[in-house]
């Protein structure tokens, strides 16, 4: 029996209420800590563009 054969015999809220609450119950942990190191490395990547453009226009202003 194939995967889509198990879930055509389920009622239509099993598949798409109570399995999607079962994997963010099990694996809802790992994934906001997969987003918010995601968020913070997008975070410190615009931080770091931010200073390194502040940096170049400081250095441009005093040396022309």
């Amino acid at each position: 029996m194939t995967t889509k054969g198990i879930f055509r015999s389920l009622p239509w809220w099993v598949t798409w209420i109570a399995i999607p609450v079962l994997i963010l119950a099990v694996f809802g942990g790992l994934i906001m800590s997969v987003i918010g190191f995601l968020v913070s490395f997008v975070f410190k990547a615009l931080l770091l563009v931010a200073l390194i453009a502040g940096l170049i226009y400081v250095v441009r202003k005093f040396t022309a």
